[in-house]
């Protein structure tokens, strides 16, 4: 699902090649730019609310109901006669997907112990990632479907899309489970006896005791947000998709080409995390290989030598999505604290979706000195809130441990370095 909500925000660009820029006339000053962009608004604004919605609706539903919606907006968008259409529509598909990412980074945080979830968040990230690397070619073959029922290419591209969204939102709904607590009350199926629930609820309740959602209020909700900690991991977060998104936009060909190797390496590079129980050194360790790998991308004269800077640079930058996503979660408490900060995060990161479209401009060709530069100092400055973080936690657990500071409402929680 996470592959297809990626293929579903980013298919607009393969239907622009295949002729959607000339049937909508979208060549005309900045309609095209703002048929991308508009997606972003919604889906930052909407992160925070759609997140309380899953946790009050259960996943099972909202998360299988909003990809089925999508999927019907997208098919939509197969049918759209003019460019504002297509805007309002990308608008509508910006709110439905914004509850989706940190839905399930919500979710998978909840059904694991701190010191699990790393490898989780990776599987997660990078089996959606290739998945949707797999669209460009989805994309090419619908455009073979041209004049098939008087409809053109790029028109099959959104409606095909859009069903096969449909179809999997609804073989989800099947599999996809509830909260710990929900599974123990209602099983969704047989996924797990009451008895097997129990025993995740307990070890859950020994790593941070925090299983059982208080009732919500607006005010309990928002209460982190006076927590700086929070827009720190935000900002870092915001930083890291802004390198991602630059990626995406201006490597895609060669990203497609070699996308195995880089997840590959990915997944190496976040397996430690959890085996050593670390979080900020590995995070410090992804961000020398991103600066390393990018001045070796950007300026050596041998194109082999490049694409190798660009394999280096790409498993830096990947691998550090999911560490960035376990270190939040392992440091923060409570459900509706948790809910605020992954959609604060997500938000953050859709941010660095737009920033990471402007990071490459046509006039610094070439090279892209300016934006390689960019990159360099999101990579720097990620470093130095990892660390800044890990020596604030450093302390304050060291308080907690003499007895003058609760963290977190739990005198025995401590935060993860």
């Amino acid at each position: 699902m996470y592959g297809i909500s990626l293929m579903d925000r980013k298919n607009v660009s393969n239907a622009a090649i295949a002729g959607m820029r000339t049937d909508l006339s979208l060549l005309e000053g900045y309609r095209y730019s703002l048929i991308t962009l508009c997606f972003f608004i919604t889906y930052v604004v909407f992160q925070s609310p759609m997140t309380v919605i899953c946790r009050k609706v259960g996943p099972r539903i909202f998360l299988p109901g909003i990809c089925f919606l999508w999927g019907a907006l997208v098919i939509g968008l197969g049918f759209a006669k003019n460019w504002t259409t297509v805007v309002g529509l990308r608008l509508v598909l910006g709110i439905l997907e914004a509850g989706y990412f940190p839905g399930c980074v919500y979710l998978l945080s909840t059904w694991y112990t701190r010191f699990e979830v790393a490898r989780r968040y990776s599987v997660f990230y990078l089996i959606g990632s290739l998945a949707s690397a797999l669209s460009g070619i989805l994309a090419y073959g619908l455009m073979q479907m041209e004049g098939v029922q008087g409809v053109r290419g790029w028109r099959w591209i959104f409606i095909m899309e859009g069903v096969i969204t449909c179809a999997i939102a609804i073989f989800a709904y099947a599999f996809i489970v509830r909260f710990p607590d929900q599974e123990r009350d209602k099983p969704s199926f047989r996924f797990l006896q009451p008895h097997e629930c129990q025993y995740i609820i307990d070890r859950l309740e020994e790593d941070r005791r925090d299983v059982v959602a208080e009732k919500f209020t607006l005010k309990r909700f928002l209460k982190p947000a006076g927590d700086f900690e929070i827009w720190v991991f935000a900002f870092m977060f915001f930083c890291l998709t802004t390198v991602t998104y630059a990626f995406a936009f201006f490597l895609p060909i060669i990203l497609r080409d070699n996308l195995g190797f880089s997840l590959a390496a990915s997944q190496c590079l976040i397996a430690p995390p959890d085996r050593y129980r670390m979080r900020a050194p590995i995070i410090l360790l992804n961000c020398i290989i991103l600066i390393v790998g990018l001045p070796i991308m950007g300026f050596h004269s041998n194109n082999a030598v490049r694409y190798f800077g660009v394999f280096i640079a790409v498993a830096g930058a990947n691998a550090n999505v999911p560490a960035i996503m376990a270190y939040q979660a392992n440091n923060i408490r409570g459900q509706w604290k948790r809910a605020f900060c992954s959609a604060t995060l997500t938000g953050f990161g859709g941010i660095g979706g737009i920033s990471g479209s402007l990071v490459f401009r046509s006039q610094d060709r070439p090279d892209y000195m300016p934006g390689m530069v960019a990159c360099i100092v999101c990579a720097v400055a990620i470093m130095i809130c990892a660390t800044l973080l890990t020596l604030y936690f450093r302390a304050t657990n060291k308080k907690a441990d003499r007895g003058e500071k609760i963290i977190g409402e739990d005198p025995d929680f401590r935060y993860t370095l």
